[in-house]
C-alpha cells in the first residue's frame, strides 16, 4: 500500500502500539483517524502527528458505528485499518468479574469485526485496502490466569485468517501482528504488573515496525520480536511437548 495521502484509521492510538504505529504512519505521509478514550493523551498524539482524534469507546454499544461514521464523515474513505484497541485482565479465571471478561470481549473481538464490517464494502468496492489486527502471542499459544483475554486474540487471528480468504483476489491485504510483550501502560490497566524476569518487554516502537512492514510487504502475520514465532509453531507442531514445557516454565498451570 502506498500510504502518501493513504487514510489511516487506528484504534488505540492514544498510547503504546497504537501511538508509535500513529507516528510512524505520519512520517509516511498518511491522514491519521485516531481513536482512543485517554482524551489528552489523544489530544497530544493528534498534535504530534497531524492526526484527527476521534475520542470513542469501542467497548460500549454502537462504539464502532460511531467511530466509523466520524471517519467516513470527515474522509469519505479508510484506505488502513489498524484495529489494536485492546484490554486485559489478570487472574484466576474463577474470580474474573463477568462484566471485565464481557468488555474484554466486546473491545477485543466484537470491535474489530463490527470496524471490519463496517469498512470492508468500500475496500471492496474501491479493489483497495488494507486491514490490520494487532494480536497476541497469548491468542498462539494461551496463558495461565488470561484466560479471557487469550481467547479473544485467538479469535481476532482467526477472524483475519477467515476474512483474508474471504477477499482473496480482491485487491484487499489482511495482516494479523504478533506481539509478545510489550512495554506499554496495557500492564498498568489490566490490574496486575508483569513481573517476570524473561522475556523483557520491548518497546512498543519495535511492533510499530513490524506493523509497517507488514503493511507495506502485505504479509500475513509478523512477529514482534522475531523469535516469539517459536513457541507459537511449537505448539501447532507438537502440542504435547509445547504443554509439557508450558508446565514447567508457568504458561499453564
Amino acid at each position: 500500500m502506498r500510504l502518501q495521502g493513504a487514510v489511516a484509521l487506528v484504534t488505540g492510538a492514544s498510547s503504546g502500539i497504537g501511538g508509535a504505529a500513529a507516528v510512524m504512519l505520519a512520517e509516511r505521509g498518511a491522514s491519521l483517524a485516531l481513536a482512543g478514550r485517554d482524551q489528552d493523551a489523544l489530544r497530544a498524539i493528534a498534535e504530534r502527528t497531524g492526526g484527527h482524534a476521534l475520542s470513542v469507546d469501542l467497548a460500549e454499544p454502537g462504539g464502532a458505528e460511531r467511530l466509523a461514521s466520524l471517519a467516513l464523515e470527515r474522509w469519505g474513505r479508510v484506505d488502513l485499518l489498524i484495529s489494536n484497541a485492546g484490554a486485559g485482565w489478570a487472574g484466576d479465571l474463577a474470580a474474573m468479574p463477568l462484566d471485565v471478561a464481557e468488555r474484554l470481549v466486546a473491545l477485543n473481538l466484537l470491535a474489530p469485526m463490527r470496524l471490519t464490517r463496517l469498512l470492508l464494502p468500500g475496500m471492496l468496492e474501491r479493489g483497495a485496502g488494507h486491514l490490520v489486527y494487532v494480536g497476541s502471542i497469548a491468542g498462539a499459544t494461551g496463558v495461565a490466569r488470561e484466560a479471557v483475554y487469550s481467547a479473544t486474540k485467538a479469535g481476532l487471528a482467526t477472524f483475519a485468517d477467515s476474512v483474508r480468504e474471504e477477499v482473496a483476489g480482491k485487491g484487499v491485504a489482511v495482516s494479523v501482528v504478533v506481539p509478545g510483550v510489550v512495554d506499554t501502560p496495557f500492564f498498568d490497566r489490566r490490574g496486575s504488573a508483569y513481573d517476570r524476569a524473561w522475556p523483557a518487554p520491548i518497546p512498543a516502537e519495535r511492533v510499530a515496525r513490524a506493523l509497517l512492514r507488514a503493511v507495506a510487504a502485505e504479509r500475513a502475520e509478523v512477529f514482534a520480536p522475531a523469535w516469539v514465532r517459536l513457541p507459537a509453531r511449537l505448539k501447532g507442531a507438537v502440542p504435547g511437548l509445547y504443554r509439557a514445557l508450558a508446565l514447567r516454565f508457568g504458561q499453564a498451570r
